[in-house]
């Protein structure tokens, strides 16, 4: 028995060695070669949050199992040379595809596609597309990898059709990232897409005046049944005057002494 389960351990190493190589493999050609092939496109130095990088892997048949754990493997692996990595990105040291994300499009399609949550899709009609954190909005001309992307942030994300080519005409600069693009923002008027229910249209316009509200308060306004003391009012010039802060001249009780001898 003893023989037996030291084969087990031995085979179940040996598979796990097999599994952090494939996943480097994979980690390689993702990063290194086409992150834009699994919908993402990385920061300036070429790196990829961890969150980002785990939800494009889970949409890969058989990869749904890897955490960051089976990642950490790999970065302590004998391929660990192969990364770069911090707590929270990692990157590949050789990347074939161009570091210039601001690459200007050279081919743009007429019709491009990109993914809204449900939440946002009120204002994004109204108001049109506005930049991420990241600097850009992500478009693709391939439905299938909209709704892949779109996934990551809404389990039913809302699926809104971009006229690229009309919005570059309008002076709209579009930039490419292998089969991606991106723009840093785009006018409602290029965008078309499902209308929000009725609903939803109330309920954003609701928010929508209760930010302007909100926003129109002047900070420290009265209270209904009060009302504000304006010093420049005060009948006693001395308590207007800032030099006299308030107290009154010297000799005051003197004079009125004398005024009440008058009397």
């Amino acid at each position: 028995m003893k023989h037996l389960s030291g084969g087990r351990g031995i085979l179940g190493k040996k598979r796990k060695d097999i599994q952090t190589k494939d996943l480097c493999r994979l980690l390689v050609y993702i990063l290194g070669h086409r992150p834009d092939e699994f919908g993402l496109i990385p920061d300036s130095r070429g790196f990829v949050p961890y969150k980002e990088l785990l939800k494009a892997l889970h949409e890969e048949a058989g990869w749904g199992f890897v955490r960051s754990s089976h990642i950490n493997e790999v970065l302590v692996s004998e391929q660990r040379a192969l990364f770069e990595a911090d707590e929270k990105q990692i990157r590949a040291k050789d990347r074939v595809w161009d570091p210039d994300l601001n690459t200007p499009a050279q081919v743009l399609p007429k019709i491009l596609f990109t993914p809204v949550r449900r939440k946002a899709h009120p204002v994004v009609m109204e108001k049109g597309l506005k930049a991420s954190p990241q600097g850009h909005v992500v478009l693709t001309p391939s439905k299938d990898m909209a709704l892949r992307m779109g996934r990551r942030r809404d389990p039913e994300p809302v699926l809104l059709e971009i006229r690229a080519h009309s919005a570059q005409q309008a002076g709209t600069a579009f930039s490419s990232f292998g089969d991606l693009f991106m723009g840093p923002e785009i006018p409602a008027a290029f965008i078309a897409g499902p209308q929000p229910p009725k609903a939803q249209l109330e309920t954003q316009k609701g928010e929508d005046k209760k930010k302007r509200d909100q926003a129109q308060k002047v900070p420290g306004s009265p209270t209904p049944g009060t009302f504000v003391l304006d010093p420049q009012r005060d009948p006693d010039p001395h308590r207007r005057d800032k030099r006299g802060k308030g107290k009154k001249p010297r000799g005051w009780k003197e004079a009125a002494r004398k005024q009440r001898r008058r009397k």
